[in-house]
């Protein structure tokens, strides 16, 4: 069982008492404005899920591996942070020019609207970068965000990813064009930045 821990947080993995509080904050249409799925995430959704991830496995390429993030002061699910190590054939959201070795993965989160603005997303966020970097030794982090999402774009700038490309209406997303941006950062930057380079 993989934990992870911060400060303030635990990110673990999901267990059945995450059923109703994952499809209450996954059924917030502000949650999911930006977010693959639709709301409203019915309880028989949110099982599925957390029965899925309680069989995944971190760091299989090409596969979503989610955490649970908790606070330490008080039990219950506030979100959830994510990582997938990018497979050879995951070259759209990587420059040709790069390579696609398993040296480098793709994260995302999702925190509930009254667990916002108090540090806990970059909190968990940092925290999975840090597992990223320096357990599983990855070279390089992406992540995708929709050019409205200020404060997912935000959070990735806070943590030090720059933005390595903006995509135009590049995505037909929840019944129009959607424009993305995508983050980088690199394994020595984020050391550099960490003071562990």
């Amino acid at each position: 069982m993989l934990i992870l821990e911060s400060d303030r947080l635990i990110l673990r993995p999901f267990q059945d008492g995450d059923i109703e509080s994952f499809a209450a904050y996954r059924s917030d249409p502000e949650i999911a404005r930006y977010q693959s799925w639709e709301p409203p995430v019915t309880l028989e959704q949110a099982a599925q899920f957390v029965n899925d991830m309680k069989n995944a496995r971190p760091g299989v390429p090409g596969e979503w591996y989610q955490w649970a993030v908790e606070r330490k002061a008080a039990a219950g699910l506030i979100g959830d942070c994510a990582f997938q190590i990018l497979p050879h054939d995951m070259g759209h959201i990587l420059p040709h020019d790069v390579g696609h070795e398993p040296h480098q993965a793709e994260i995302g989160f999702s925190f509930a609207r009254a667990y916002q603005g108090q540090g806990f997303a970059t909190e968990a966020v940092s925290r999975l970068l840090d597992y990223l970097f320096e357990d599983l030794d990855l070279h390089r982090v992406v992540a995708i965000t929709d050019a409205e999402n200020r404060a997912a774009a935000r959070l990735l700038e806070r943590l030090g990813l720059r933005r390595a490309g903006a995509f135009v209406e590049n995505v037909w997303f929840k019944g129009a064009w959607g424009s993305e941006f995508s983050y980088a950062l690199l394994r020595r930057e984020w050391l550099a930045q960490k003071g562990r380079a």
